[in-house]
């Protein structure tokens, strides 16, 4: 019953990187039909960038010490992105450069959105089969 409830666990903090990056992208998406200026789509991407990070790192952590040593190695490349963004300062987004930089970041997103949904499944395939086993072996 415990795999059941760590599945259950990285599905919600998937679901919860899903919904940083699709703010984020909404907040390009805005600012690219120029519903808000840039200064304010700025802050509200970059106040968020920090959070999906950590939420990451968690994430890959709570893998390696459930033991899901598959899930943290799919894990490792987004983890090792976002680790190289934040060394090279390349994180936040710069006001003054964001039109120039829109289709890059917009692409950088949908990709980090790509591999979520793709971890996402994973995990909703696990979540099940481990709940189907546990209610086999209950019988």
């Amino acid at each position: 019953m415990a795999d059941v409830w760590a599945w259950l666990l990285f599905f919600f903090i998937l679901i919860a990187l899903l919904v940083m990056v699709v703010f984020q992208l909404m907040c390009l998406s805005d600012l690219e039909f120029d519903y808000i200026n840039p200064y304010d789509s700025a802050s509200r991407i970059n106040g968020v960038v920090l959070p999906e990070f950590i939420t990451q790192g968690v994430l890959c952590l709570l893998y390696l010490i459930t033991g899901h040593w598959v899930m943290a190695l799919l894990c490792v490349p987004y983890m090792y992105y976002n680790y190289r963004l934040y060394t090279r300062r390349q994180h936040l987004v710069d006001v003054t450069e964001i039109f120039n930089l829109l289709n890059w970041e917009k692409k950088q997103r949908l990709f980090k959105l790509g591999y979520i949904i793709l971890l996402l499944f994973i995990s909703l395939f696990w979540l099940i089969y481990s709940a189907l086993e546990d209610d086999e072996e209950s019988l």
